[in-house]
């Protein structure tokens, strides 16, 4: 595979830590190839690498941290997640998600807007705009309101006016129907666009293979944001609704071939430029930042992160805490068997007894306090789990993480999200989405379980009867069952995608930090300090306790 990871980003780019207002401007490096110069396939490995690099390092920190994933290990560290935990979230937290984000959907946009009169560059064109779209909803669904339809046009508008949110969704979601569209008028005259796809063009035996699954993508992610809105009113409903029925007229469309089976991605979709262990930018952005560096160094994130108190008890069935809290019920005695793919089991003694299985910390507990004890007979209390490579499926403390991180890329999105999202769209509009939501629901876990190299033993049979975590009860205890299953699933995968689920759903339950200042999780992020500085004229305003209420600043789908 050719490693073509960096190349591109640095000279189209000019990649720049401090940089402000990067959806703005295409800066050139001197020494480098003029802009101009750069052809889309050239420029598309690079963006879609390093817009992952934000999804796999920021976002996964983010999305760990605000559903519960994730404590301190504070038995050997100071509180390194106060800001988290405390949730004191002000213009400088996490402000590489906008940041970075909006750097390499720039460079989606040049290729967009690439001279294509002779259709050369159609698949670099259908594959820009379905990267574009899916990154942009994660701008919109952790921002609200943002600069699009002025962005992105280097010097010709340094101060781009902030679109309604809804007019992103309308956008992105007409996107994705152009991008199938230029798939779908095809004639051969498109170059094969496989030596530069790092997502589907490796292993696929055409380009037309390579480009159908890209298809099935932009289908899968029209749909997440379809579900996004299933509790929009007004003309946002009924815009919603019409493109439903497309994606059900397009499903069920025999005479040119389609049908439920593959108008949606049925595979992990993930990014691989060539991963290597050369040196630290050159491997994978997550393995590099949590488990190991090119030298075979730990890095500090790794003894830093433990698995929090409450996923512990989640996963080992409530055996840790015997919680009468009402959202641990549902997991009472099931001990799930990617516990251990997740993060590693370890033995210690607590009150004269010894446990070989999770042990968490409770989220902003320092050592000492309840959730975070220590017992003074048995210094192997301190004992915490740490990340497990399951993943990866390899051992990194043997070397062998690296290579099987080569082979298992960059997760864009998991099979088991495809899955949960076409179960509960066949839930909400069955007239439309005319197949078993259990079938697809069971799919998911099935496929979470292959993700993280797990059996699932007894596990079906055994949330079966139980609402909430298998498929029983009510509509809404299936939603939840849905929203339950997605969350662990995305666990050191896609948690920020869990993060955005929950504030849509209220699904799954989560409990605060100790040291929390609000009294829920936020329903979006502070606009950047970069946008205050760069921008100051358009960009909104927003205060604090703006943050963790619904209100005209939260996003347009979890408004009511």
């Amino acid at each position: 595979m050719k490693k073509i990871k960096f190349l591109i980003p640095l000279v189209l780019l000019g990649l720049s830590a401090t940089s402000c207002n990067n959806y703005l401007d295409i800066n050139e490096n001197p020494n480098s190839v003029p802009a101009e110069n750069i052809l889309p396939s050239l420029a598309l490995p690079g963006a879609i690498s390093e817009i992952y690099r934000t999804q796999g390092t920021d976002m996964m920190r983010f999305g760990n941290l605000m559903m519960n994933n994730w404590a301190c290990n504070v038995y050997s560290y100071g509180e390194t997640f106060s800001t988290e935990n405390t949730l004191n979230l002000n213009s400088s937290s996490y402000s590489g998600i906008w940041d970075n984000l909006y750097l390499n959907l720039n460079t989606f946009t040049f290729i967009e807007n690439f001279p294509n009169a002779d259709h050369k560059q159609d698949n670099y064109v259908a594959i820009a705009k379905v990267m574009k779209a899916f990154y942009m909803q994660y701008i919109v669904d952790l921002y609200g309101d943002a600069p699009y339809s002025e962005a992105f046009k280097g010097q010709g508008n340094l101060h781009p006016k902030y679109d309604n949110d809804e007019d992103i969704y309308r956008a992105s979601i007409n996107n994705l129907n152009a991008a199938i569209a230029i798939i779908d008028a095809a004639e051969g005259l498109a170059e094969d666009s496989r030596t530069s796809d790092i997502v589907f063009g490796t292993g696929a035996g055409s380009n037309a293979v390579a480009m159908t699954k890209w298809r099935q993508f932009a289908n899968t992610v029209k749909l997440r944001y379809l579900i996004r809105m299933s509790n929009a009113t007004g003309a946002m409903a009924t815009f919603r609704d019409q493109e439903l029925a497309k994606l059900s007229a397009d499903a069920n469309n025999i005479n040119l071939g389609h049908n439920w089976a593959n108008t949606f991605i049925n595979e992990t979709v993930k990014e691989n430029p060539g991963y290597s262990a050369a040196n630290n930018d050159s491997m994978h952005p997550f393995v590099q930042s949590y488990f190991v560096t090119a030298a075979g160094q730990r890095p500090s994130n790794f003894g830093i992160v433990t698995v929090s108190e409450h996923l512990a008890n989640t996963l080992e069935g409530n055996l840790i805490l015997n919680s009468t809290e009402t959202y641990y019920t549902k997991f009472n005695n099931i001990r799930d068997p990617r516990r251990t793919r997740q993060f590693t089991n370890v033995t210690y003694t607590f009150n004269n007894q010894t446990f070989t299985r999770l042990k968490g910390v409770r989220q902003g507990a320092t050592a000492g306090q309840s959730g975070a004890p220590q017992d003074p007979n048995s210094p192997s209390s301190r004992n915490v789990s740490q990340l497990a490579n399951g993943n990866f499926i390899g051992n990194a403390t043997s070397g062998s993480l690296i290579p099987l991180a080569n082979g298992r890329g960059g997760v864009i999105m998991t099979a088991s999200e495809s899955d949960f999202l076409q179960a509960e769209a066949a839930l909400r509009w069955p007239a439309l989405f005319n197949y078993s939501a259990q079938t697809k629901f069971n799919q998911g876990i099935t496929d979470s379980f292959t993700y993280f190299g797990a059996a699932p033993g007894t596990y079906m049979a055994d949330i079966a009867t139980r609402a909430g975590l298998g498929w029983t009860g009510s509509d809404a205890q299936k939603i939840e069952a849905i929203m339950t299953q997605k969350w662990i699933s995305t666990v050191n995968a896609t948690p920020t995608e869990a993060f955005i689920e929950y504030n849509r759903t209220g699904y799954p339950a989560i409990p605060l930090a100790v040291t929390a200042n609000q009294a829920r999780k936020p329903y979006r992020l502070m606009y950047p300090t970069s946008e205050f500085s760069a921008n100051p004229s358009n960009v909104p305003n927003i205060s604090t306790g703006q943050l963790f209420t619904k209100n005209s600043s939260t996003p347009f789908w979890n408004q009511n």
